[in-house]
């Protein structure tokens, strides 16, 4: 008996959007109106890979980088809830699948000491060039009209569970955890059995209950949080059935 636990980060894990957060770096912690108004729907990794190097051209170093992510908080409660699950590792299967990336996400993580609570990440893919600029790349290629151009995260979370199955590995239920507009394309996969828990008034949640009005709700169950203590209640219920 075994739970799967996925994940969104900005706003989720963290209480801020990692990549709107890294401007504080930017001189005049803002950036230049052409660079702000380039962004196009759909294409966000590409937008903050020029973000990227406009600080990379403004002298913004790794170190600053780091020093400016591990100060964003997290959301209220969530410090227990990935506390509670790192000590029930025998239950819960976790992960993350997020529109930030590998760097942001990592230093992050390591930063608290929670970088062992999850299995895997499934993130943009970001390095240091030798000139030290900050790069980033999309996830992965995929077909699917809802998503960004960089990311399904019904593909990442369909890929994941089929490679699991390969191990023998199947999970009793999944719990998906996230707020934005682009986790409802995986909550559409989920089964009755499955739970979603969208974060209280934000997109995730408006889009599931307009949904539902429209006479075509989701399969799974849900279940809304506005603290992460509320997610671990809910979990300690689940693994008491």
């Amino acid at each position: 008996m075994k739970f799967l636990l996925v994940f969104d980060f900005d706003h989720t894990i963290i209480d801020e959007n990692s990549d709107t957060w890294i401007v504080k770096c930017a001189p005049d912690r803002k950036l230049p109106n052409g660079l702000r108004n380039s962004y196009q729907p759909g294409h966000w990794t590409e937008y903050m890979g020029r973000v990227f190097v406009y600080l990379g051209d403004n002298g913004v170093k790794e170190d600053e980088m780091k020093r400016t992510m591990t100060t964003i908080p997290f959301t209220a409660g969530m410090i227990d809830l990935l506390g509670f699950i790192g000590e029930n590792k025998e239950l819960f299967d976790c992960i993350i699948v997020s529109d930030s990336n590998t760097v942001f996400i990592d230093w992050i993580l390591k930063a608290a000491d929670f970088h062992d609570v999850f299995d895997e990440v499934f993130t943009n893919p970001a390095t240091f060039s030798s000139s030290g600029y900050l790069t980033v790349q999309n996830f992965h290629a995929h077909h699917c009209a809802k998503c960004p151009k960089n990311l399904c995260k019904r593909k990442v979370l369909k890929e994941f569970l089929d490679k699991q199955l390969e191990r023998g590995i199947s999970y009793t239920q999944i719990v998906y955890i996230g707020d934005g507009g682009n986790d409802l394309c995986p909550v559409m996969f989920l089964r009755k059995n499955d739970i979603a828990m969208p974060r209280q008034g934000y997109t995730l949640e408006k889009k599931i209950s307009q949904l539902a009005q429209d006479l075509s709700p989701v399969q799974c169950s849900v279940v809304v949080w506005s603290s992460a203590s509320d997610i671990m209640s809910y979990l300690k219920l689940l693994i008491k059935e």
